[in-house]
């Protein structure tokens, strides 16, 4: 995990970097004054950090969780699985077009258990956003994933996918090579597949890009994170004409954790370190892998008929409205 002063801070992180400024200034004193112990004081210091980022996190806005999710120091999919599993396997390629390096995946041991792990990946510097597309897959990266996920049916073993992109790559050579089908295509398949699935949304979840690969028995959440139709940038620009309404819209999309549970569009909230995942990727996975395998455990006490028949039921409740009993007219009076 990166450390201060190499960690990037938000607006609203301010305070977090001013008291590790001063812990800077007092180990200077020390180095000046090593007859004066300055022990204390930076304990002191230190625990107020802690507090600093467990009152930050409590009162956050949906934008600054948007903004968190999107941190630029916030563990990414390859992380969750160094830090979750071992004996992490890739697994390359759609066997029709390429490697997509938006979407990796493979097989890999959770608790001493084989699942089929699968996510989007965003770079960690400007050579590997470029390289990974900055999440955004191409019509062969859910090609891939869905043939990743069809090889977990084949040797029994369940999959978990891990949410977390901006969208879909909206380019014209994406969509030529059909962009919309790939996505359609594994929504359809997911919904029919017989080994247990497990979807976390770990970041960013927007758009068809999350539900290429977001249909399973279970939808896990993690706290900071964001799910919904359209980014709150990109909606602030179609219904304002401008960016500036973003915070608005994020309020408005109702795309936060809480509100995700409330519409029963997921099934848990998995909380995060205090300040959120980037401030401790090893507590963050742990807490995230406990989920998961609770999760699984309640899945496997089922049948594959079960399961399928239970997403069926699941994705087909999702959703507000009313039915109106149809009233018929009253035939005109022709003696008026």
């Amino acid at each position: 995990m990166p450390q201060y002063p190499n960690r990037q801070f938000l607006d609203f992180e301010q305070p977090i970097k001013d008291l590790y400024e001063q812990i800077d200034d007092t180990k200077k004193l020390a180095e000046k004054n090593p007859k004066i112990d300055y022990n204390s004081t930076l304990e002191q210091l230190e625990a107020s950090i802690i507090e600093k980022r467990k009152e930050i996190t409590a009162s956050l806005t949906p934008w600054q969780r948007v903004q968190l999710s999107r941190h630029p120091d916030r563990p990414y999919t390859v992380k969750y699985i160094q830090n979750m599993t071992t004996n992490f396997l890739e697994l390359h390629g759609d066997r029709n077009v390429k490697d997509d390096k938006a979407m990796v995946g493979g097989f890999a041991e959770l608790d001493g258990e084989t699942v089929m792990i699968i996510g989007q990946q965003k770079g960690i510097n400007t050579k590997t956003r470029q390289m990974r597309n900055f999440g955004m897959a191409n019509p062969e990266g859910y090609r891939k994933a869905l043939r990743l996920m069809r090889l977990a049916e084949k040797f029994n073993k369940p999959v978990i996918c891990l949410i977390d992109t901006p969208g879909a790559y909206p380019g014209l050579e994406a969509e030529e090579r059909g962009q919309g089908e790939a996505i359609a295509r594994n929504i359809y398949e997911m919904i029919r597949l017989k080994v247990p699935i497990v979807i976390v949304i770990i970041g960013e979840g927007a758009s068809g890009g999350a539900l290429g690969i977001g249909v399973g028995d279970k939808t896990l959440m993690m706290e900071n994170t964001w799910y919904t139709v359209i980014s709150p940038e990109s909606c602030s620009s179609i219904l304002w004409r401008s960016w500036d309404k973003k915070e608005v819209a994020a309020e408005q999309l109702k795309l936060t954790a809480t509100d995700m549970k409330g519409f029963g569009l997921v099934d848990e909230i998995v909380t995060e370190p205090d300040g959120g995942a980037h401030w401790d990727y090893v507590a963050a996975a742990e807490i995230l892998k406990t989920q998961i395998i609770k999760a699984l455990a309640e899945l496997k006490t089922k049948t594959p008929e079960e399961r399928v028949n239970d997403r069926i039921i699941k994705y087909g409740k999702m959703g507000f409205w009313e039915e109106f009993e149809e009233v018929e007219e009253e035939p005109a009076d022709t003696n008026s």
